[in-house]
């Protein structure tokens, strides 16, 4: 076992420590939530759990928020700003914050370190302790900062939910290997909260193992993409409870054409039930979509250590 695989193995006590720790209060009617790569696919959970609690929110690229702010919200509006940086130091990040506060907003930072740069452009900090061990890969961090996001929209959550994701994670290792063996394009499908996580399962498939990945929300893949599907096909299907029907009927015809699918809460070649409400599920499902990366890496010979030109932080000069 490497170090990825402790790191996404180890996390729970992690999110246990983080549930007792208090949250912010979301007192702003409209917020906007930024960060780069990992950060903006949890950005895109945590802004429709925000939706769903009354409170008007979206996601967007650092760099894009500070370089095109009125192309995704009036300018007349003023949204409470939450930047999400592993390691506070991501330079668009910074840099959306920065503007964001000489803009006259306030801004409410997610990191899992105290101290860095974008701590210093911050109102209000919520920091998170992630794995010793973790590396260039986001794991355990990346579900911290879901789990504070979704908190600070209101989202209820104890060790209930801890545990919940702990034996998703059971379960699913048992049926990884076998579900990937000759597949060599995977595809990620979720719906509402479950659609920015099935995002970040799919980047973070492609980056540990250089995959072929793609996400969708469920029934716009009929609409062109299933054109690929096919016996090389491996789909991870994030359920959501209220649409749980008509996302079944989508997951009978990928295997009829060949895929198989992992069924996180629903039916599929393999199906995992998940004891939890949708509230929760993108932060019960994650760690399965992590260890996802690191089975199919390790099946391809490669060190999820070292993935392909890149780094822990990005820095721009």
């Amino acid at each position: 076992m490497n170090a990825t695989e402790r790191g996404i193995r180890e996390q729970f006590p992690l999110w246990d420590q983080v549930m007792d720790e208090p949250v912010p209060p979301c007192a702003d009617d409209v917020h906007v939530v930024v960060g780069c790569g990992t950060s903006v696919h949890i950005a895109d959970s945590i802004a429709t759990a925000l939706n769903e609690h009354g409170v008007l929110s979206r996601a967007i690229p650092g760099n894009e928020w500070t370089c095109r702010r009125s192309s995704y919200i009036p300018t007349k509006i003023a949204p409470h700003v939450i930047a999400l940086s592993r390691s506070g130091e991501s330079t668009e990040t910074v840099a959306a914050a920065k503007a964001s506060r000489e803009a006259g907003l306030k801004v409410t930072a997610f990191t899992c370190a105290p101290g860095s740069a974008l701590c210093d452009q911050a109102d209000t900090l919520m920091v998170a302790q992630t794995h010793p061990e973790e590396g260039i890969v986001m794991t355990a961090s990346a579900s911290l900062m879901l789990l504070m996001g979704l908190r600070y929209a209101g989202v209820t959550m104890d060790s209930s939910t801890t545990r919940a994701a702990h034996d998703l994670l059971a379960a699913a290792d048992r049926h990884l290997k076998e579900q990937i063996e000759g597949r060599s394009h995977f595809v990620f499908l979720g719906s509402g909260a479950l659609y920015g996580v099935a995002r970040e399962g799919a980047l973070k498939l492609q980056e540990m193992s250089l995959s072929q990945t793609e996400a969708h929300h469920p029934l716009e893949y009929r609409h062109g993409p299933v054109s690929l599907i096919d016996e090389r096909s491996l789909v991870i299907f994030l359920y959501h409870p209220d649409t749980l029907e008509e996302e079944s009927l989508l997951a009978r015809e990928l295997m009829a054409k060949g895929a198989r699918v992992l069924g996180l809460g629903g039916p599929g070649t393999v199906e995992l039930p998940i004891a939890t409400g949708a509230d929760v599920r993108p932060l019960v499902c994650l760690p399965v979509l992590q260890l996802l990366g690191e089975y199919v890496a390790r099946m391809r010979g490669l060190d999820t250590l070292a993935p392909r030109h890149l780094t822990k932080v990005v820095k721009i000069a």
